[in-house]
């Protein structure tokens, strides 16, 4: 059987240890699922339909990651492109504006409106070839290069642990697909994929703190200090994991 070698943050190794849980077999289950989420994307993501049938390709994406998808695809019938790239995710996400991967470009000190304006000088100067005399346009279908994105995100969605694809997991699939132009625009103006990582999780243990505080009604007196020291070990942890990425 192949073996495959997984790392651990330190106190993580050490809580699996105590608990005497069977690593091996966990894995397996995690890595099974993985690829089962991941395969049944690739295989269902050519298209974006919103017909009943076509309903399922994105059941786990948040209704606010389904709209930025159905921005994306007017953006291409706006703009008579043949199929919907990553260029045009990316406006979709900045279109429907009240997400988080927006709040992660902004504490990030990226304008998203000097974002749009790239991603329009982009569009301009790079325009697509139109269909071919007697070929129709179909803007529910993705490029490779989108798809790609796509896959991504629900990657990016597994490893944080998490079982929906929001905004903020297709802002880290773009920034971390090479090749389109959504990723070029982002790594050109900062957002590089491990510090988008970073800034999610923050933001995302931030909310989380912020609801269970609300919660349990406390009046949040010393609360900036736990927050900033449950933030630091998060991002402790992740400076961990990434040390051992590969690149």
């Amino acid at each position: 059987m192949p073996k495959i070698n997984v790392y651990l943050p330190e106190e993580l190794a050490d809580a699996v240890r105590d608990a005497a849980i069977p690593i091996s077999a966990v894995c397996q289950q995690a890595l099974q699922r993985a690829v089962r989420e991941v395969t049944a994307m690739r295989a269902s993501t050519d298209r974006l339909s919103s017909e009943p049938g076509q309903a399922a390709t994105f059941s786990r994406f948040t209704d606010r990651a389904r709209s930025a998808i159905d921005l994306a695809k007017q953006q291409a019938t706006r703009r008579g492109d043949a199929t919907v790239g990553s260029e045009h995710v990316l406006l979709g996400i900045l279109d429907e504006s009240e997400n988080l991967a927006v709040r992660a470009l902004q504490a990030l000190d990226v304008d998203p409106a000097d974002v749009r304006t790239e991603l329009e000088a982009r569009l301009s100067a790079n325009r697509r070839q139109p269909p071919a005399p007697g070929e129709a346009a179909d803007q529910s279908a993705l490029d490779p290069r989108a798809r790609r994105a796509l896959e991504l995100a629900t990657t990016e969605a597994l490893a944080l642990g998490h079982n929906y694809v929001g905004c903020e997991h297709l802002l880290l699939g773009l920034a971390a697909e090479p090749d389109g132009i959504a990723g070029e625009v982002l790594r050109g103006m900062g957002v590089e994929h491990r510090i988008a990582r970073r800034t999610v999780v923050t933001l995302l243990a931030g909310f989380v703190h912020a609801r269970s505080t609300l919660a349990s009604g406390s009046s949040g007196t010393g609360e900036p200090a736990a927050v900033a020291k449950s933030l630091e070990r998060i991002l402790k942890r992740l400076d961990d994991i990434e040390s051992r990425l590969p690149g």
